[in-house]
């Protein structure tokens, strides 16, 4: 996990007066998920444009390598360890699902024999073999990303880029792309992933950076982005009156609903304060009946980090 498969330093770029990175880091360990969250303009497809070769980086970046290869001396280098799947679909509806597969192999100068063996290969595993004679045109969303990731994967590639690959897709074939990118990574491939479902970054992603007003706002686990927003609490709930009174006398800063017996403290989730929590009900000879704790989502945080000034003002949050 010490190897990065990516690595930029001072990453920017602008568009006359409008600044789309402001120098960002980026370190992707190999064999790991990176997703790159952020609202519409935030700069996602702009990184991945820069770090694929794209488009160029503005003076004043530092360093960027990918699969070793440092992307300013060895550009082709970088192409060839890498594969990039856009926002838009790069099939080509005119032509079979086979069709596009072989114009792949051929783009990487394949073997016509090898071309074929690698495209019938990726043709099954993502279940496209039936469809493979039909133009894609004819295809449905999921099919065609799908068909899309594969032609991705021609070059046998150990590098990903994905650019939101589940946009637009109903949830089903959201959570078998989900699953085809697990597997790709189960096999030893670095998946770069840009997306604006923060459920997609939960589910997917070893880390996540969020990236605001051209700068990353936060970056870490998905559990670790949690915990730097406010709002987490552990509920206890009592059934018997008398455990709940005596627990709001042992517990005086806890937040009371008479109601429902239950009392609402602020905490982290973390073992330690829920351990400090349960000696002092212990210590009070008290036993709740139901303990839940409750801690922020990546929603939370996307808006905290996105849609406030007196968040994103702040130097960025890096858990480690």
């Amino acid at each position: 996990m010490t190897d990065l498969a990516i690595a930029a330093n001072g990453l920017r770029k602008s568009y006359g007066d409008k600044t789309v990175l402001d120098g960002i880091d980026i370190q992707v360990p190999a064999g790991t998920i990176f997703s790159l969250l952020g609202p519409n303009g935030a700069g996602k497809t702009t990184a991945v444009k820069i770090l694929s070769t794209l488009i160029s980086a503005d003076p004043g970046t530092g360093g960027i390598h990918i699969g070793g290869h440092d992307l300013a001396a060895d550009p082709q280098g970088v192409r060839a360890a890498i594969g990039v799947t856009g926002q838009f679909s790069a099939v080509d509806g005119l032509i079979t699902g086979e069709e596009n597969m072989l114009l792949m192999a051929d783009l990487h100068h394949l073997p016509k024999a090898e071309g074929r063996r690698v495209a019938a290969e990726l043709l099954e595993r993502f279940d496209l073999t039936e469809a493979a004679k039909k133009p894609a045109s004819t295809y449905s969303g999921g099919m065609k990303r799908r068909l899309d990731i594969a032609m991705t994967l021609v070059g046998d590639p150990r590098i990903i880029f994905l650019d939101e690959p589940t946009t637009g897709l109903d949830p089903r074939s959201r959570h078998t792309m989900w699953q085809i990118i697990r597997e790709l990574v189960s096999d030893g491939v670095t998946v770069f992933l840009t997306t604006q479902y923060l459920e997609e970054a939960d589910e997917l992603a070893d880390r996540i950076a969020v990236l605001h007003d051209g700068r990353i706002a936060a970056e870490g686990s998905a559990e670790q982005l949690k915990r730097l927003i406010p709002g987490g609490h552990v509920r206890l709930r009592f059934t018997d009156p008398d455990a709940y009174r005596s627990a709001a006398s042992a517990l005086r800063e806890a937040t009371r609903d008479d109601e429902s017996l239950a009392l609402q403290l602020p905490s982290g989730g973390s073992q330690s304060e829920l351990r400090a929590i349960l000696d002092r009900l212990d210590a009070a000879g008290i036993e709740a009946d139901e303990l839940t704790v409750h801690t922020p989502d990546l929603d939370d945080v996307f808006f905290a980090l996105t849609g406030g000034a007196d968040v994103t003002d702040q130097p960025k949050e890096t858990v480690r």
